[in-house]
């Protein structure tokens, strides 16, 4: 996760998801925010909120990612930048 661009009250944010030596077919990225931010609108992903935990499942079209390979989601957040650590499944 990196933080792209911020600006008072809010951030910008890109996640990169990286398939190791095999491909992956379907992934979910999920983490914690750190400090009540919370997502104002997202792209290249499936987002579901509970509390400060988020989860974000591939689109349709970016869930087969060839070995080695990556593919990217964003979002714009409210709230002051974070970059909490996420942790990556694949079914």
């Amino acid at each position: 996760m990196e933080t792209t661009n911020s600006w008072q009250g809010g951030f910008q944010s890109t996640v990169t998801v990286r398939a190791g030596n095999s491909p992956v077919n379907g992934w979910t990225v999920r983490w914690t925010w750190p400090g009540g931010q919370n997502i104002s609108s997202l792209w290249n992903g499936a987002l579901t909120v509970s509390g400060s935990t988020v989860t974000v499942g591939n689109a349709s079209y970016n869930g087969s990612i060839p070995a080695g390979s990556t593919t990217t989601f964003g979002f714009t957040a409210n709230g002051a930048a974070a970059t909490p650590t996420a942790t990556c499944t694949s079914p």
